[in-house]
């Protein structure tokens, strides 16, 4: 037992730490097809959108930790809401952090992600990201939600054990440019219902609230990390 151990744990160390080789273009240029066609589509964008909000209350729930928060709950809904309840002052530069954290996270992860896959790193991503719907799983307070983070991260894990480097690159590459595509939308769908006079309790109004800036100077935060970071890591996909 102690020898298959040892074994086994240098070649998974080294699958962690080493490179991959980057697909063809042709693979780079059809993943970012394949995310287009279910981040447009309004009836697709219905069912995709769970995977953005997936990451969206993540990241509330990530940064609420990371300054100190106390973290009780996600829940994840079935008309692609959700909800991340967090303990600590009502104010202060942690509230914001973590309010301004949604909007952003799925861009910001998509980047990350494109930064990896630039430098070969397809492996270290597809575990990264099984860890993180791991430890996200055990946050969650639904019967939904935990059912919708449990597919994610079982098919993570399926292409990361079960299919070949060519099969997970191109899964990997699919993934990010859908988090870069998929996270500019929420932005301008949340514009236009503001025009409209509704989500008067969205993420921007609340930081509005926090910080006394108008919701639309946040608005145009979200947007501007959005699309720099699909620009930033679009190109990185396609140069990789």
């Amino acid at each position: 037992m102690d020898s298959l151990a040892s074994t086994a744990l240098p070649g998974i160390w080294d699958r962690l730490t080493g490179t991959q080789p980057a697909p063809a273009l042709w693979v780079v240029i059809a993943t970012m097809v394949a995310a287009l066609v279910v981040v447009v589509p309004h009836t697709l964008w219905r069912i995709s959108r769970n995977a953005i909000t997936i990451a969206h209350e993540g990241g509330h729930g990530l940064v609420a930790l990371l300054t100190g928060r106390t973290l009780t709950g996600i829940r994840l809904h079935s008309d692609t809401s959700g909800l991340t309840v967090s303990r600590g002052k009502p104010h202060g530069i942690g509230m914001i952090l973590t309010a301004a954290a949604g909007y952003t996270a799925p861009p910001l992860l998509g980047l990350g992600g494109a930064a990896l896959l630039s430098a070969g790193r397809t492996t270290l991503l597809l575990w990264l990201a099984t860890a993180l719907l791991v430890a996200m799983l055990m946050m969650i307070r639904n019967a939904y939600g935990a059912l919708t983070v449990l597919v994610a991260g079982g098919t993570f894990v399926l292409v990361s054990w079960q299919t070949g480097p060519q099969v997970q690159a191109a899964f990997a590459y699919a993934v990010v440019w859908f988090l870069l595509l998929g996270g500019v939308r929420p932005a301008f769908e949340l514009q236009a219902k503001r025009a409209r006079g509704g989500a008067g309790d969205s993420d921007a109004d609340q930081l509005s609230r926090l910080t006394n800036v108008p919701a639309a100077l946040w608005l145009f935060l979200f947007h501007t990390v959005s699309l720099c970071s699909l620009i930033g890591g679009g190109r990185w996909l396609l140069q990789g």
